[in-house]
């Protein structure tokens, strides 16, 4: 049977981008539709708008800083439209570029809604494609519970957009999302509170570090509330809002932000016309090679669960482009991504954590180093950083690198580079550092932490 395309993807994100520009590169007629907008949840209402964000709000800290190096200014003030507006014209001019990419790719862009019509064919506004394999890359979208109240909340999605900047911020959640925006609007001038209601922060990542970035991130001025969270939520006569919360107090804050997590964008996609198996969260399943239960459709990326990064739904998309087009079948390895929290200061992070490391291995040693950095010595703050490495004691292999401070992520990326390679504390040792900075702390820490 003759098709109108070779693929066909529903979703022009990351991943989705990626697929498609490398597939038709192989030779591919290939379709991209998009009913929203182009970059998906990174370029415009993710790490892009979020770390331009993160830049505006560490401002106040050097400006407040630069006195003990003999710098004086006048009144300092905040002005959130200029950032809210020139961020909005940032993201278009990254759309046109999203635009361009995929027509000089010769990717076809459909604009509007893809359903699922068969396993052969895809429905956008009333028009009918088919196509021999249909890609999934529809991403996720914000969740908010429900509860009394919760038309008065924003997401992550409606937050960087607001008319007004909220003096009074309370962020509920706690991941990424959730730490990174309090850090952000507290950085801004906000008094921010977060809501979380486990013991502690950053599920998943390693708990002394967990420990440690909240003590610094409460230092900053954060009201951290954990075991907490909201009952009900009532909009009062001046347009404030009062948070109720579950043990019986209450917040008035002028904005709440849930970031509570995400769930894939499947609603109205036609899943009911296919074979397509979805996980007890509501995840696509995929096969090893993001292969559905149907087999002619394919999903990648946020929608199907794994780790939930841009650059792994970058990975993706580019080694299923070489497996269909190429025939470069690649198994993607998921173990020693890197990843950063971008709050403040940074959290960066790649391979196991200390819990996850004890548990595999009989013999783990830990170096650690913890600090005020060279440039705090003069600044007045009393930020303080952590460095640790994760050692298997019997072959020498680092297991895993864990920095709390400032960028930590931009630091973890080389590190990631050296863990890949199966780098040793032999490894380690042997560099040479450079001097000051305190990215050299990972290559001078001898002596094993007695904790």
């Amino acid at each position: 049977m003759k098709y109108d395309y070779d693929l066909f993807v529903i979703g022009a994100g990351s991943g989705g981008v990626r697929a498609s520009r490398m597939a038709s590169s192989y030779g591919a007629k290939v379709a991209v539709c998009e009913d929203l907008y182009m970059g998906g949840t990174c370029v415009n209402v993710g790490c892009v708008p979020k770390k331009l964000y993160v830049y505006a709000s560490e401002y106040s800290a050097h400006f407040n800083q630069s006195k003990g190096f003999g710098w004086h200014s006048g009144e300092i003030g905040f002005d959130w439209a200029t950032l809210r507006d020139s961020k909005t014209e940032e993201i278009s001019r990254l759309n046109g570029l999203y635009d361009g990419i995929l027509s000089d790719a010769k990717v076809e862009v459909i604009k509007g809604r893809g359903r699922i019509i068969d396993p052969h064919t895809v429905e956008v506004d009333g028009k009918k494609y088919t196509s021999e394999r249909i890609l999934l890359a529809v991403g996720g979208w914000p969740f908010i519970p429900d509860f009394k109240g919760r038309e008065h909340v924003v997401s992550s999605n409606e937050i960087f957009d607001l008319e007004h900047f909220p003096q009074r911020l309370v962020v509920v959640g706690g991941g990424y999302i959730a730490v990174e925006f309090a850090g952000i609007f507290n950085g801004l001038g906000a008094e921010v509170s977060q809501l979380y209601r486990g013991d502690l922060f950053l599920r998943g990542f390693d708990n002394e570090i967990r420990d440690f970035a909240a003590q610094e991130i409460a230092k900053k001025g954060v009201n951290l509330r954990f075991k907490t969270d909201v009952a009900s939520i009532e909009k009062q006569a001046d347009g404030s809002l009062k948070v109720n919360l579950s043990d019986g107090s209450s917040i008035i804050a002028d904005a709440v932000l849930y970031a509570t997590g995400r769930k894939p964008q499947l609603a109205d996609l036609g899943l009911d016309k296919v074979n397509i198996s979805l996980s007890e969260k509501g995840y696509i399943e995929v096969n090893d090679h993001f292969q559905t239960s149907e087999p002619s459709i394919y999903a990648l990326g946020d929608a199907t669960g794994g780790m939930e990064l841009t650059p792994v739904a970058l990975e993706e998309g580019m080694t299923l482009a070489r497996a269909l087009y190429n025939n470069k079948s690649y198994k993607i390895d998921y173990s020693n991504i890197a990843t950063t929290v971008f709050c403040q200061p940074n959290i960066g992070t790649v391979g196991m954590t200390e819990e996850q490391a004890r548990a595999d291995y009989s013999n783990v040693v830990k170096y650690r180093s913890s600090f005020r950095g060279m440039k705090h010595s003069m600044s007045g703050s009393d930020e303080r950083s952590l460095m640790k490495l994760l050692v298997d004691g019997d072959t020498d292999k680092i297991l895993g690198v864990h920095m709390v401070g400032a960028d930590a992520g931009e630091i973890m990326q080389g590190i990631a580079v050296a863990i890949k390679a199966g780098a040793t504390k032999a490894d380690f040792d042997a560099t040479v550092g450079i001097h000051p900075t305190a990215a050299e702390e990972f290559v001078t820490m001898r002596e094993p932490a007695k904790e």
